[in-house]
């Protein structure tokens, strides 16, 4: 394709070189630059793109987008600058990728809690009518229900090129639908900007991503800037931040909750240890979820897959029988089979509020103790680490600190912080930096009737080091250590 035709919409001016150049391929990494490449330089949170153009160059890149004036830029390398390259980002990855958003029903599901199973509760009903539909998430990629080995350099949502470089994939492959994670991270840094959505979802807001939004009132921001590029708002009204959300949505709204009243409130909740009953009145009509999966966070997950299908005009009947046919999601409350006699759990619960509903789910169907192996993670926000120490010591019977990733940090200074929350509630607990021996300490302390949760990691099958990434997976390490 020529250079000025993936800059069509892009506004700028040709500081150097032809827009007659053919381009091949596209990148924001000077690492991936090559022949027939454009390398779009971005200013970044720590570094400036355009301090590699000089190694886009040597790698035979003769494009650039630019954002400022750069110097010795050698004369044969086209120049295009723009004012704002991750705006032009949006416009020239849609146009090299042939806009396939616009072919797809797009549902964008964002919140700190939730989102990953979500996701996989709306693919569920999805699956059920018979529409091909595309999940992109932190668990995987999936396409029709099978796993796609399709990399991306963030753990939740893609940048821009990769996710139109997805999308080109999923609209070829004749998908009707794409739900997908939609991090604040990317709504800040105008990841997907360019895509129009259906259907966008606020789960919840609670602590978290702070070393990057620096308040809770920025990272409501960034979260509600999904509302103003989609057609239908499905917002959890009992969360304490809805009413930001909805004061600065450009859409449709329907609410869902548990507490208040809402569009689709759910009534009547029973909770079982492998399941939830609820009733939700749709269009009038009362129907009963038999919900196959535990914990009250789970009704709240169903009900905004049920707003999703609601706002896309998803039979009632239909929406139910695909939420009770929803399977478990890897790493969400999911079970480690056992003959011990009793439970252990393995979560993705990362946040103080994430601990918070997993430990009071697993309560409520644990006839004995709650037993907690948890930490948090190396370069993140360290406010969160004493009050997650306070939350698992006031819930749970047992405590037991340990690593998460603690990437660049010393692992001992991470347990320290997270103790300083413990000891508020308790003196008894327990500190182990090996997050193998953490797990096989709980699982030795366990009786009949107990409940080991193994909270963190969730479906991850790494941990990161200092040096290195090694491999580690909770479950799987679970049930070694139980001899399954």
């Amino acid at each position: 394709m020529k250079l000025k035709e993936i800059l069509k919409g892009a506004e700028g001016k040709i500081v150097q070189g032809s827009l007659d150049v053919e381009i091949k391929s596209m990148t924001i990494d000077s690492r991936k630059a090559g022949k027939d490449s454009l390398f779009i330089a971005m200013v970044g949170m720590t570094v400036d793109g355009h301090k590699f153009i000089p190694s886009a160059y040597e790698k035979g890149c003769r494009a650039v987008i630019t954002e400022h004036s750069v110097e010795s830029i050698p004369e044969d390398m086209t120049v295009y600058q723009v004012e704002d390259a991750r705006d032009a980002l949006d416009i020239v990855a849609a146009n090299f990728y042939a806009h396939p958003a616009e072919g797809l029903n797009m549902i964008g599901v964002t919140g700190t809690n939730g989102k990953t199973s979500t996701t996989y509760f709306i693919e569920s009903v999805l699956n059920h009518i018979q529409h091909k539909t595309a999940v992109i998430g932190t668990v995987e990629i999936r396409i029709g229900g099978k796993k796609r080995e399709i990399d991306f350099a963030t753990s939740t949502t893609p940048d821009t090129i990769e996710l139109n470089q997805m999308l080109r994939i999923m609209a070829d492959e004749k998908c009707d639908d794409v739900v997908m994670e939609v991090s604040s991270h990317s709504l800040e840094l105008k990841k997907v900007k360019g895509i129009n959505f259906k259907v966008g979802i606020f789960t919840n807001l609670t602590q978290d991503h702070l070393d990057f939004h620096k308040t809770m009132e920025n990272y409501c921001k960034a979260k509600a800037k999904l509302f103003k590029m989609c057609q239908y708002g499905i917002i959890n009204v009992d969360d304490e931040w809805a009413g930001r959300i909805i004061e600065n949505a450009e859409c449709s709204i329907i609410t869902y909750s548990i507490e208040k009243e809402s569009d689709l409130k759910a009534r009547d909740i029973e909770y079982l240890p492998d399941r939830v009953h609820f009733t939700v009145n749709i269009k009038g009509e009362a129907h009963r979820f038999e919900l196959p999966v535990p914990g009250r966070f789970s009704v709240y997950n169903a009900l905004a897959a049920i707003g999703a299908m609601v706002a896309m005009g998803v039979e009632p009947e239909k929406i139910k029988e695909g939420i009770n046919n929803i399977k478990g999601v890897p790493g969400r409350i999911q079970s480690i089979k056992n003959n011990k006699g009793f439970n252990v759990i393995v979560d993705y619960a990362h946040t103080p509020d994430g601990l918070e509903n997993i430990i009071n789910a697993v309560r409520e169907f644990t006839k004995g103790r709650v037993l907690t192996v948890f930490g948090c993670g190396g370069d993140r926000d360290k406010t969160k680490r004493p009050i997650m120490g306070e939350i698992v010591a006031r819930l749970s019977d047992v405590a037991i600190v340990t690593s998460d990733n603690p990437r660049s940090e010393d692992p001992q200074e991470i347990l320290k912080e997270i103790e300083v929350g413990v000891k508020k509630v308790t003196d008894s607990y327990e500190m182990c930096v090996d997050r193998r021996d953490a797990i096989k300490r709980a699982i030795e302390m366990a009786e009949k009737g107990d409940s080991v949760i193994i909270a963190g990691k969730g479906h991850e099958n790494y941990q990161i080091l200092k040096d290195k990434t090694i491999h580690f997976d909770d479950a799987e390490t679970a049930k070694e250590i139980l001899g399954e």
